[in-house]
């Protein structure tokens, strides 16, 4: 078991529903998510990001989850209500704080290397 977690709340609820609606949303400008575009191309998780997860596993014993609002846990509801998207860190000890809010991930551009590098950062505070 990893000794932290980190978990991803995209601004979108899951399900059929969910995605096809932050889809159109997304196509005419009325959704915006940018930790879906961080994680996602239109169709897929891209490449980087899947290597991304495993290089933070490898190097840090670190696991990457990503939810979407209708998801969450109640701890993870508390720790992010209003602040989507935003990437949390769940600690041993099963507690949760704020890592990224949506500024950084907005920051991120879409760019998983722009994300990692945030996340590398931040690790660096947390350890």
């Amino acid at each position: 078991m990893n000794s932290k977690t980190l978990i991803g709340v995209y601004k979108a609820n899951g399900g059929l529903i969910g995605e096809l609606s932050y889809f159109f949303g997304h196509l005419i400008g009325q959704a915006e998510c940018s930790l879906c575009d961080i994680t996602h191309s239109p169709i897929k998780k891209k490449g980087a990001f899947k290597a991304l997860e495993k290089k933070l596993n490898d190097e840090f014993g670190i696991g990457f989850r990503l939810v979407h609002m209708n998801e969450r846990t109640e701890a993870e509801l508390a720790a992010s209500q209003g602040r989507e998207p935003c990437v949390l860190l769940q600690h041993q000890d099963g507690s949760i704080s704020m890592f990224l809010d949506f500024v950084d991930l907005k920051a991120a551009d879409g760019r998983v290397e722009s994300f990692e590098r945030l996340v590398r950062t931040r690790l660096d505070l947390f350890n």
